[in-house]
């Protein structure tokens, strides 16, 4: 490796941890020496204690999508036959996320899972645990506990060894929370154990997971209740988090307390569903940005419903601010902007190159799309889904906004300044090709059935190049260097080529669509003009 690959390499590593908050570092550095000096510390005798759990009374949830069915376990779009004798909770062929999925048991909260079907395979879970590196991992622990409880307390389970082993779990959960994470894996974490602290009336557990979830719904929830790491999937998955917890505090009295936490957790989980409100298109579908994509989250239909059972008003319509998107209605179209930075400086594992994209929506059907995830896999298709040419946005000298990179790791990031906020016009600049000594301003003016996007690139430009992804069942024809798109027509003044290319839309986790994308080359200006019918 020569010089110039190691300077750009101590730079990238620099800019990627130079944003860490000191306690994700000394986090880090604790768990790592404590698993070398105590490396067996997983179960701590815990297990062998008598203990004494309590089922919940709980309200209906929301069911788990099917994903069990005779011995095969269907997850991210791939299925696999375990035998009778035995599953191997190991299994990698598929990937970490997967082998996740198999260790989080939703399975047991599908329509229809029998009793007995349930309780044989959490009793083999049971006798496999300790030799399972997986499974005592903090974040498929605080999943699967949720969904041991919910099944336990649905059918009335009473079981001392599964207690007991579900018991050392929360031990081992409450002594290595993610706080060198942080985001969303801590807050899951926080869920869990106050389920924990319920069902095992562990008040020590209660006052750890309400302090943790104060500070963390307080840090993530954003004033106009977006979940701050900006994905519209994780931010249903969050909320049907909250909302579970609202169920287990209204219907459960253990500690002293816990109104007021329940109070808290209502008006937080009031803000999300607003915010849902605002993001969500006429056709109930969210936007695919960031890393999001469909079948992994609840819709949000089956939230509101929810948040409706338990007593909880849906707000009108969030007016958005800082979670940096901006949502434009007119009678012929929806459109959703992106004018932020890319989530939260210490945490953008879940974040994409993609300032300045947006989706279009025309007669309540997707035309101009974001091509979505298919992948967590550190891997060639991974980066390609969060790099800029994904996204409906602008790439200069072929580079990214943001350096994303190594699957979940961000160095340098894009900056935005907006400069026009209003009804009919977005205006903002970044500088995500600072080192190049470029700055992107794009514009966007919205009328009632045309949308004008002027993007202007001024520095020292070697080419740059905009992207406009199509959804995989639009039609698209270019003549002339103008676009007709199932009926909308879109011209370019300024272009110094239009053409037309394949690409992959994502449709689920390793589920992809052949789909079409308008690739523009321009030099400093680029005018487009989108034109509804």
């Amino acid at each position: 490796m020569d010089f110039a690959s190691v300077r750009s390499t101590a730079s990238r590593y620099f800019h990627t941890l130079r944003y860490l908050k000191p306690e994700q570092i000394l986090y880090q550095l604790y768990y790592r020496i404590r698993k070398v000096v105590s490396p067996d510390s997983s179960d701590d005798g815990v297990s062998q204690r008598q203990v004494v759990a309590e089922p919940l009374d709980l309200a209906s949830w929301i069911e788990k999508p099917p994903s069990y069915r005779s011995g095969s376990y269907t997850f991210l779009n791939l299925e696999k036959d375990f035998p009778a004798d035995g599953i191997d909770w190991g299994f990698s062929e598929y990937g970490k996320l997967w082998l996740y999925n198999l260790h989080y048991f939703d399975y047991l909260l599908q329509p229809g899972f029998e009793k007995q079907s349930g309780l044989q395979l959490i009793r083999q879970y049971v006798e496999a645990l300790l030799g399972i590196k997986v499974g005592i991992e903090p974040y498929p622990t605080s999943l699967r506990g949720i969904n041991w409880i919910k099944f336990l307390s649905l059918h009335g389970i009473k079981d001392e060894a599964i207690d007991r082993s579900l018991y050392s779990q929360y031990h081992l959960l409450s002594r290595t929370l993610e706080y060198h994470l942080l985001g969303n894996h801590l807050l899951e974490n926080a869920f869990s154990l106050l389920f924990g602290a319920m069902y095992f009336n562990n008040r020590s557990w209660f006052e750890k997971s309400m302090k943790l979830l104060q500070r963390e719904l307080k840090e993530q929830v954003l004033d106009d209740g977006g979940h701050f790491e900006l994905s519209p999937m994780y931010h249903q998955i969050l909320l049907d988090r909250l909302l579970d917890c609202v169920n287990l505090i209204q219907h459960n009295q253990r500690f002293e307390g816990q109104e007021r936490l329940l109070e808290f957790m209502q008006e937080k989980a009031g803000k999300m569903l607003g915010w849902l409100q605002s993001i969500t298109f006429p056709d109930g579908s969210v936007p695919h940005v960031n890393d999001a994509t469909d079948d992994i989250a609840p819709s949000s239909s089956e939230l509101e419903a929810y948040a409706h059972r338990l007593g909880i008003s849906i707000p009108e319509r969030a007016i958005l601010s800082d979670s940096r998107y901006r949502r434009y209605d007119r009678d012929a179209y929806c459109c959703i902007a992106d004018v932020g930075a890319i989530g939260p400086d210490y945490i953008l594992g879940h974040a994409h190159a993609d300032t300045f994209g947006f989706i279009l929506h025309v007669h309540k059907k997707p035309l101009i799309v974001d091509t979505g995830i298919s992948t967590y896999e550190k891997n060639e298709i991974r980066q390609r889904e969060r790099s800029t040419s994904a996204h409906n946005t602008v790439v200069v000298n072929g580079r990214n906004s943001s350096d994303v990179w190594g699957g979940f790791r961000v160095g340098e990031r894009a900056k935005t300044v907006i400069e026009e906020d209003g009804k009919h016009v977005l205006c903002a600049h970044h500088d995500g090709y600072r080192d190049q000594g470029v700055t992107h301003r794009r514009t966007w003016v919205f009328g009632d059935e045309e949308i004008e996007i002027t993007d202007e690139v001024v520095g020292a430009l070697r080419s740059a190049e905009a992207f406009l992804h199509f959804d995989y069942r639009v039609d698209v024809s270019n003549t002339d260097g103008a676009l007709v798109a199932d009926g909308v027509r879109i011209q370019f003044h300024g272009a110094e080529q239009v053409k037309l290319a394949d690409y992959e839309q994502a449709l689920g986790f390793n589920k992809r669509q052949g789909a079409r994308c308008a690739r523009i080359e321009f030099r400093d200006r680029l005018v487009t003009k989108i034109r509804i019918s």
